[in-house]
């Protein structure tokens, strides 16, 4: 009986290919890589002949049965475009039916966009929440960002280039100007880091036009911020209070008592028509 190595392959730059992942690769029966041109390009760099099959997101469990039949005959190595598999790849139903079918499941550890980039943004470590690609949809974005937007983790995301300053927008709306880090092109020859706020990170691009892929790390929230409502939190209840007659002077008195906000702040929100 085979095992299912699960082997991280660079993200950009090859020598971060590790000893023991080109030698996994050469000793498989077989590798699944959810694009085979692109890892035959790889193999043929390490000078590796093992043969290919595709595994990816419109595959992914016709290929099950036959991939489990190959670790009856030796060990298969599961590989993405790059970086590490599973991690926002397809690879989780094959772990999933490897080990259901009792087989082994071995991680070859190796390169990661979403560590990369947090390892190197400069904001805490020790407690992070990933959550891949933030959603295509404005309100879709808002939405998820107002369900975490209190929590004290540090959030990285993935974004393509094309819906960078929109999802910054929607960002700097729902979390504040808070700190982030956005990274590009990781390992490659024009590797970038953008640090500051959000509202920094957004004037950079709009000066210089978003190319690659992005890692988008952003700090949690503080504990002072904890007791402050978002402006989009303290907005909508602006709005509510307002449709419902409230006088402003009245409706910031009673927000500035539940939200952290002084009475003041709010009552010029209401008065510019923030």
């Amino acid at each position: 009986m085979g095992t299912l190595y699960l082997v991280a392959t660079p993200i950009g730059n090859l020598e971060d290919m590790s000893p023991r992942a080109v030698r996994i690769l050469s000793e498989a029966t077989l590798i699944a890589a959810e694009d085979t041109r692109e890892t035959r390009k790889l193999l043929n760099y390490f000078g590796i002949h093992t043969p290919l099959t595709s595994y990816f997101e419109h595959n992914k469990l016709t290929k099950l049965e036959a991939i489990l039949a190959a670790l009856d005959r030796g060990d298969v190595a599961l590989v993405s475009d790059a970086g590490t598999p599973t991690i926002n790849d397809p690879g989780y139903e094959l772990v999933r039916a490897a080990l259901d079918a009792g087989r082994p499941v071995s991680p070859v550890p190796g390169p990661s966009a979403p560590v990369a980039a947090l390892a190197a943004s400069g904001l805490p470590t020790d407690s992070f929440l990933y959550l891949g690609y933030l959603p295509r949809r404005s309100s879709e974005r808002r939405s998820l960002l107002g369900q975490i937007g209190r929590l004290p983790h540090t959030l990285v995301f993935l974004e393509a280039p094309h819906r960078l300053l929109d999802s910054l927008d929607d960002l700097l709306f729902v979390l504040g100007d808070r700190r982030m880090a956005a990274a590009r092109e990781l390992t490659k020859l024009h590797e970038e880091f953008v640090r500051g706020t959000i509202s920094q990170v957004k004037a950079h691009f709009e000066e210089t036009a978003p190319r690659g892929e992005f890692v988008l790390v952003l700090a949690g929230q503080t504990d002072q911020e904890r007791e402050r409502w978002p402006e989009a939190e303290l907005d909508l209840a602006i709005r509510a209070g307002l449709k419902a007659g409230v006088s402003p002077s009245r409706l910031a008195a009673q927000l500035a008592e539940e939200s952290g906000w002084k009475r003041r702040e709010i009552y010029n929100r209401i008065t510019s028509g923030a």
